[in-house]
């Protein structure tokens, strides 16, 4: 819940961050991008020290809460587009360092559940999705981004020594679980070749292009081009992922019982008629029911995409899984917030969110031609 408190910081204050730095559309989208550009390079060796050093999850995790809290803290101090870019980039670690670690994590320890841990654990993340946009934006009113950002360091560092004082013992008992080097390996090498990841790679490169899209340009639109306010803004914004806690498990529990294709398919195909809809939704009634439509699968199919990938990982890289197809995905999914800039100076805001919607209906039609196998049935694993 509070990483991803954390994490919806960046969306609310953007359209403040853009007028108070005088950002055109494609700078803007240039700072999603290398947001998204540390995230995924990090994931890589971030997966393989969470693989190779489990019974050192709380420390990782820890560190991540450290990064996150400085960054933001950092990000108060640009006073130029040249300076916040550091900055900026310097938020993707915290993020990188988190997710292979807890998902990993979580993986390892519900393999017959493997999709319902991975959805309640996204419950917690739709929560802090929820209540932080519309706190941030009830903030907003009373204070400047820069003094709002300045106030999220020392809870960090409060939450990081939490997390390593009080899991450091449930994870000493992975001590021995270490891959060898040449088994790591092989087991990434196999990985790769199989045919499902190399699909989910293609699936997730596509609809996080589209996500980055909507996280660059949806706050503008709402609060430059509608004219709401921060907190405006921030009730949009948890609206968005509000759902997501509900539809979460629901998603979680099905794709385990029936198989993920049967779950992703018709989900990717209503999801991009939604963000469709989202260009001609009026201000109002429509809006709210598109973008809380929208909430059902913004974050939902991501956990469910992952569980298909972990599948067909073995266990010796069930973090490492996650780190090396981020990296590849968010690389990938790099020039889409600049590309949905360059739509918008053209076209207008509605544009991203057509070309969101033209994305997602390529994840589908690409996800149509693969086959998913049913999910393992394994004995749990447990520790601490």
């Amino acid at each position: 819940m509070a990483i991803h408190w954390y994490q919806q910081l960046w969306p609310v204050i953007i359209p403040s961050v853009k007028s108070s730095l005088g950002l055109s559309d494609i700078q803007l989208g240039t700072l999603s991008s290398l947001r998204q550009f540390t995230t995924g390079p990090m994931m890589l060796p971030s997966g393989l020290v969470a693989d190779f050093f489990r019974s050192k999850t709380a420390i990782i995790l820890a560190i991540a809460f450290a990064f996150l809290g400085l960054s933001h803290f950092l990000v108060s101090t640009a006073q130029s587009f040249s300076w916040i870019i550091p900055c900026i980039m310097l938020m993707g670690v915290g993020h990188a360092l988190w997710h292979p670690a807890a998902m990993g994590s979580l993986s390892l320890r519900f393999p017959d559940k493997r999709g319902s841990a991975l959805a309640t654990h996204g419950v917690g993340a739709s929560i802090g999705d929820t209540i932080g946009p519309v706190a941030i934006g009830a903030v907003l009113l009373v204070l400047t981004w820069q003094s709002m950002l300045k106030l999220h360091l020392v809870p960090a560092l409060i939450i990081s020594f939490l997390l390593w004082k009080t899991l450091s013992a449930s994870y000493a008992a992975d001590q021995g679980t270490r891959p060898s080097i040449k088994s790591f390996l092989v087991d990434a090498k196999s990985m790769l070749q199989h045919r499902v990841v190399l699909v989910i790679v293609g699936v997730t490169t596509l609809t996080q292009m589209a996500r980055l899209s909507i996280i660059t340009f949806l706050p503008v639109y709402i609060q430059n081009d509608l004219q709401y306010s921060a907190l405006g803004l921030g009730f949009f914004w948890g609206l968005l992922h509000i759902m997501g806690a509900v539809s979460q498990p629901v998603m979680g529990y099905l794709s385990d019982k029936f198989g993920r294709k049967p779950i992703l398919l018709p989900s990717l195909a209503l999801f991009s008629l939604l963000y469709f809809a989202l260009s001609v939704a009026s201000p109002g009634f429509q809006l709210i029911l598109v973008i809380g439509s929208l909430g059902l699968f913004f974050y939902a199919l991501g956990n469910i995409t992952t569980a298909a990938m972990m599948d067909v990982a073995k266990d010796s890289v069930q973090s490492s899984t996650m780190g090396i197809t981020s990296v590849i995905t968010q690389t990938l999914s790099l020039p889409s917030p600049i590309i949905a800039g360059a739509l918008v100076t053209h076209y207008g805001t509605s544009s991203a969110f057509i070309y969101a919607g033209s994305v997602t209906l390529l994840a589908a039609l690409l996800l149509a031609v693969v086959s998913l196998p049913k999910p393992t049935h394994a004995t749990p694993r447990f520790a601490g």
